[in-house]
């Protein structure tokens, strides 16, 4: 019996590694899910007004979160090297940079209906989301610290504790919203204030939890140090930020352009709003497949570039490449076929179904590209080369992607399916540039 080819056999290595992580991811996701179908339950409005204050949520917490994954290429690497003092410091300066880090995220979440009215919100939606975002503030630290715990496992190979744990911790959001949003067990029915509560619980259930697992199992063994002056190094830690910013400036571009997105959606009417977060939703549960393999491609490339493989790193960058598009085509022919059908799921609205039911092929459009740009962004965490992914974003998002996406809304009368073509063109633009530097510049030249 022949051997595998090369490109094979790494395909089975990323979808070892990938496939846990996706379904780390999709768990995780399933949490912000579980939160639209339940608070859809209460009415259009609540639906509307989770959505915008998880605009200014993840527009900031992602930024942190952001710097926090500066650690990927340090730990990637230096399991590939074979350095576990490396590693273990690695961690520590990420728990630090995490609790730095919360501080000012969790103060932004306090003036969440603020940045709504400024943006021209209705300013009852405004209160409400403020009051949701209020409450989610002391959570801030539990999901940063979280990042990092996850992100070192990973970085290890060690990609299924976090599955475990995520899924727990989903069973837990359930039984929170349940009993927080409807008001059960005795409990005052707090609407969408009560979802909010309930992430802030989960998220602390999620770090706590897998907290507990590694030091249940042992995980950290071989890979541990006694905290020391080192963990709290000014400048290792400024280095780790060096790396993390950009990785941060393109989350928060790309963020925010889907964010920028949803208030240009406001704008247009609250059906608008809520077909457009429906949809959203949607294409961000389908994006967590692509997500896991780009996780294995950042652990896959920094591994073998720490071991100085990096013909065998390019080769795992064009596999996993390939791996993201071939996926989404998936759920693209999906968004196609169960367009009428999909919807139905989050919302008994008739309006708000159509609308939904109207842009999901655009949505279709755009998620190959979709897959191929957050598979060519963790190639370059893997290399630690995380700059060229901020620019991109800026370009494909910010200079092309949104302003045709408003023109085509507004002047060219368009609607929500203008804003949908927009976010199109960016990610087309945004997977194009990716393809073309790691070409020129991927982990093969790091000879």
């Amino acid at each position: 019996m022949s051997a595998p080819s090369p490109v094979a056999a790494e395909g089975r290595k990323l979808l070892s590694l990938a496939i846990p992580v996706a379904a780390t991811q999709l768990s995780t996701m399933l949490l912000g899910f579980v939160d639209t179908v339940m608070v859809g339950r209460v009415s259009v409005d609540a639906i509307s007004a989770a959505s915008l204050a998880n605009v200014w949520i993840f527009g900031t917490i992602m930024f942190a979160n952001g710097i926090v994954m500066g650690i990927d290429p340090l730990i990637t690497q230096a399991h590939g090297a074979g350095e576990p003092r490396t590693l273990a410091l690695t961690l520590q300066r990420g728990a630090v940079l995490s609790l730095l880090l919360s501080v000012p995220v969790a103060g932004l979440f306090l003036f969440t209906e603020q940045v709504l009215l400024f943006a021209g919100q209705d300013p009852e939606l405004a209160r409400v989301a403020g009051e949701y975002a209020a409450v989610q503030a002391p959570s801030v630290p539990f999901f940063l610290a979280y990042t990092a715990l996850r992100q070192y496992l990973q970085g290890r190979e060690l990609v299924r504790p976090a599955l475990w744990v995520i899924l727990i911790a989903n069973v837990f959001n359930v039984g929170f919203n349940w009993v927080l949003i409807f008001g059960n067990l005795g409990f005052p029915a707090l609407g969408v204030v009560g979802a909010g509560y309930a992430t802030a619980l989960t998220r602390a259930v999620g770090f706590v939890g897998l907290l507990l697992w590694v030091r249940a199992f042992g995980l950290h063994r071989g890979a541990w140090l006694a905290w020391g002056r080192e963990s709290v190094n000014p400048r290792a830690l400024a280095a780790i930020a060096a790396v993390g910013l950009p990785v941060a400036i393109q989350h928060s571009l790309e963020i925010w352009a889907f964010s920028g997105a949803a208030l240009l959606a406001g704008w247009l009417g609250s059906v608008q709003l809520a077909a457009h977060t429906v949809a959203l939703n949607m294409a961000a549960l389908a994006f967590m497949i692509p997500l896991g393999v780009s996780q294995g491609a950042v652990t896959r490339v920094g591994n073998l570039l720490g071991a100085r493989r990096p013909a065998d790193a390019q080769r795992a960058a064009w596999v996993a490449m390939a791996l993201g598009g071939a996926v989404m085509s998936v759920s693209a022919t999906a968004f196609v076929v169960l367009r009428h059908w999909l919807p139905r799921i989050y919302t008994p609205e008739p309006e708000v179904i159509a609308m939904c039911a109207a842009i999901l092929p655009i949505a279709a459009a755009f998620q190959i590209f979709d897959g191929i740009q957050v598979v060519g962004c963790g190639v370059l965490r893997g290399m630690g080369e995380t700059r060229p992914a901020a620019w991109f974003n800026l370009v494909g998002y910010w200079v092309l992607g949104l302003p045709l996406g408003g023109w085509l809304a507004f002047r060219a009368d368009w609607g929500l399916a203008g804003i949908w073509w927009g976010l199109c063109l960016g990610l087309a633009i945004v997977a194009g540039s990716l393809v073309l530097w790691i070409r020129a510049r991927g982990p093969g030249s790091a000879r």
